[in-house]
């Protein structure tokens, strides 16, 4: 039968009936906002490229991941902005680091209130701003192990339920778990950015976050965009060493790849909803040229309708604050 005995548009006519047929429903409770902490800020620094995002002093980590849960989300991912960088990237798994301390902050200050993810990466914390320690001029892939795997240790111990490694360092999934289960972290557990993508849409993270390569590109550790059969294995690498949670970044170009582990893997996915997406959308809507709320909304949507079951995104507060009005 077709129309006019079938006539679809009989489903769109209320509100309530468009609500109630809904196929996928976008909801606080499937975001992950990103947490920046800075050592040694006294108050809060603004992002130029990330507006609406600012680097936090230590002691307004509390309120600010209060206010995030009290918006319904219910996870938080934090990055740090050390004082000291080195060629070791030390103060990445210091007791003191920035990222441990805003950690115990938020313990102590939130209990279980907030589910804390922690990025384990170098490139904040090394001089020269790569992924994973240098030797001469390559990226050494195996030492690079040892620290992550450090990073992550000190990590569990300041209190994080969730490490997230996004160094995309061989065989880091493998090297961290034993790390993790060796000091007594069996229950920590492991989301990775298992496929990220070289990507030019992660400079204003680079501004933000100041971890910017001194030299050359990341081309030898990131995925080409080009290659989606080396995104799924991958993705199939990270499952056979233990991850618990793998991670598509960035999200909006690379839904087919979303979908596509979603159709393969039965596990949980994430997607990272990168620096550049929430910029792109951000300068139009400071322009008047989109509605900043509606937009943000249909592109979350997209991303948990491609396969995601969790969305790490910069949008979350603007999201949350959106679907309260509706």
């Amino acid at each position: 039968m077709s129309y006019p005995h079938v006539r679809l548009r009989r489903l769109r006519q209320s509100g309530k009936m468009r609500e109630l047929l809904e196929e996928v429903r976008l909801s606080p409770k499937d975001l992950v906002c990103p947490v920046f902490v800075q050592e040694g800020a006294t108050s809060r620094v603004k992002g130029e490229s990330m507006p609406g995002f600012e680097r936090l002093p230590i002691g307004e980590v509390v309120s600010e991941v209060g206010a995030i849960a009290d918006l319904g989300i219910p996870a938080v991912m934090v990055f740090g902005i050390p004082s000291h960088k080195d060629d070791a990237g030390s103060s990445a798994y210091a007791r003191d680091g920035i990222v441990q301390r805003a950690i115990l902050e938020i313990r102590k200050g939130l209990g279980q209130k907030v589910a804390v993810m922690s990025d384990v990466c170098l490139c904040q914390y090394t001089s020269s701003g790569h992924c994973g320690l240098v030797r001469g001029d390559r990226i050494d892939n195996d030492s690079s192990l040892e620290v992550l795997a450090r990073v992550a240790v000190s990590q569990a111990e300041a209190g994080t339920d969730v490490v997230s490694p996004s160094a995309m360092m061989d065989g880091q999934v493998r090297a961290i778990r034993q790390a993790l289960d060796d000091a007594g972290f069996k229950d920590v557990a492991i989301m990775s950015h298992s496929a990220k993508h070289r990507s030019s849409l992660y400079s204003p993270f680079k501004d933000m976050a100041h971890s910017a390569p001194k030299f050359g590109d990341r081309k030898t550790y990131q995925l080409p965009y080009t290659n989606p059969k080396e995104a799924m294995r991958e993705v199939e690498t990270d499952i056979a060493e233990g991850v618990d949670i793998v991670m598509i970044k960035p999200a909006l170009a690379y839904l087919d790849l979303i979908a596509m582990a979603r159709s393969r893997f039965n596990i949980p996915i994430a997607a990272y909803s990168v620096s550049g997406e929430y910029a792109l959308v951000k300068a139009a809507a400071m322009n008047g040229w989109i509605d900043e709320g509606e937009v943000t909304l249909e592109i979350l949507t997209a991303i948990k309708r491609a396969g995601a079951d969790m969305i790490v995104t910069y949008f979350s507060k603007i999201a949350a604050e959106a679907l309260g009005r509706r």
